[in-house]
This record gives C-alpha cells, structure tokens and sequence, in this order.
C-alpha cells in the first residue's frame, strides 16, 4: 500500500470514528394534527435533540420547518430517497458543536392546498394563493402551543425555515411576526410569486429584524438567481447586516431540489444556531 493510500484510509477512518461517538436524536410524531383555522389535517414529525431525555432541565429553542414530508423520510420524501436527512445534520452540527441544540418540528404541506397556504398573496396568473397569514395563524394559534406544551421548548425563542415556496411562506411570516420567528431559513425562495410581491414587504418592514439565512442554487436558472440577489440587496437595505443578522450563500453547483437543499442543512442550523 503506498504512502498516499494509507494517508487517506486514515482519514477515512478517523472520520468514520468522529462519526460513531456522535449521538443521535430521535423522532415524534403528532399524526393527524387538525387545523380549524385552514380546515384540514397533515402529519406533524418532531426531532428531539440527544441529551432531551436525560436532562429534564434543559431547554431548546424550535424550529418550525416546511413541508415536513421532504425533511427526515426516505418514503415519504417527494421523490423517494431524496430526503434532507435534516435528523442527520443537526446530529452532526449539534454532536461537533457547531450548531446549539434545538428541537425541530417538519409540518407536512396540505397537498393540493400547499399552493395557496405557502404564498401571501393571490396570484391571477395561477389563479390561487393568498392563505399565507392564516397558515401563520395555525402555527402560532394552534400547533405551537401544543408543542411549546408536550416539550421543553423556549416559547419566545422560534425559528421557521422552509425552501421554494417554503421559503417565501417563512420569509413573509418572519416578516409579519418577528415578535414571534426571532430567525427565518429562507432556501431558494419563491420570489417570482405574484409579481415578486414579497419585495413590498420587505421594503414596507419596519421591526426588530430576525436572523435571516438567504440561499439560492447557481442551476436554479438566471431569473431566480437575479430575484435572490434583488432580495437580499433589498433586505441589506433595511439593515440586515452580513455575518451579524445576515447570511446570504449562493451554492453554484445546486439546482431547485430536495438534495441540493439537504447538502446545505447543516449550513443552515449553523448559522441559526450559533453555539453558546
């Protein structure tokens, strides 16, 4: 075996070790959580950090995540084996203690009311949308007090995230209620809805400004590319500040999908979380 080959089967190994001590979380489910504000029921996926139950003292802050289906299952991801393994990048963030523990709720989408709950406005174009503010109002009304209830949460430490229209309905909602989503995961969000509406409210802001984490995939295709980089200009206009408030990442090599955003993850509960 030459020098260079067992160089690299020793970091391999290392890693594989590194990898072994580090604990896992675990997973809830709240099945059938039914909403009276939108009118329907979806399935509610909860990750509880290693260490939950061992310290009945400690709390964590929580992460309201969109379209929970994508997040932590291989089968039920919305193409199969495409998943985020969000459950593994907190693992790995919070085990090496790049990232604080937290607890992280997936909400799965509607289905076919996904289109209308994750967008603030209506858009004549696709004829639908504009259930964004009530969505928020489920979470905030209906699902967090049940969690902040059944788990150790800090009620007034909320973080939301999603990505595509996942990320313009977390985006539009830290932006309506900073008072309750002090941080927002915005992934290759849908700018273009109804015109690119989601600029007025930005500019129209005017409140203590979540932490804010903006990213976009270089394969996402020129105009969302351009509408990320107007809206983070946007947002630096209204003073979010790089590194302090502010992360804004463009991945040249990613496209528009469940892996891309999965390889970026981490990245995300990093920046949100920052370690104590």
């Amino acid at each position: 075996m030459s020098d260079a080959l067992r160089a690299t089967f020793r970091r391999v190994l290392r890693l594989e070790n590194r990898r072994q001590v580090i604990r896992s979380g675990r997973i809830e489910r709240i099945s059938g959580f039914a909403s009276g504000i939108l009118g329907n029921a979806r399935e509610i996926t909860v990750y509880l950090p290693a260490g939950y139950d061992e310290r009945d003292d400690r709390r964590y802050p929580v992460l309201y995540m969109q379209d929970g289906q994508n997040l932590f299952d291989s089968e039920r991801a919305f193409i199969p084996g495409q998943h985020w393994r969000l459950g593994e990048s907190a693992d790995l963030a919070i085990g090496e203690r790049t990232a604080s523990p937290m607890i992280i709720v997936g909400v799965d989408n509607a289905g076919p009311a996904r289109i209308d709950e994750y967008t603030p406005v209506r858009d004549a174009k696709h004829n639908g949308g504009g259930r964004a503010d009530d969505y928020g109002r489920m979470l905030i009304e209906e699902l967090k007090p049940q969690i902040d209830e059944r788990f150790r949460t800090i009620p007034d430490d909320t973080a939301i995230g999603g990505s595509s229209l996942g990320g313009l309905v977390s985006l539009h909602l830290a932006l309506q209620r900073p008072d309750v989503f002090h941080r927002a995961a915005v992934m290759s969000p849908s700018v273009w809805w109804s015109d690119r509406a989601v600029l007025g409210t930005v500019d129209a802001f005017d409140g203590p400004r979540p932490r804010l984490w903006l990213d976009i995939g270089g394969r996402e295709g020129t105009e969302a590319l351009t509408d990320a980089r107007t809206l983070r200009d946007r947002l630096r206009a209204k003073g979010w500040k790089d590194d302090e408030d502010f992360r804004y990442f463009e991945d040249r090599r990613a496209d528009h999908s469940e892996r891309a955003w999965a390889k970026r993850a981490r990245q995300v509960l990093e920046f949100l979380f920052p370690p104590a």
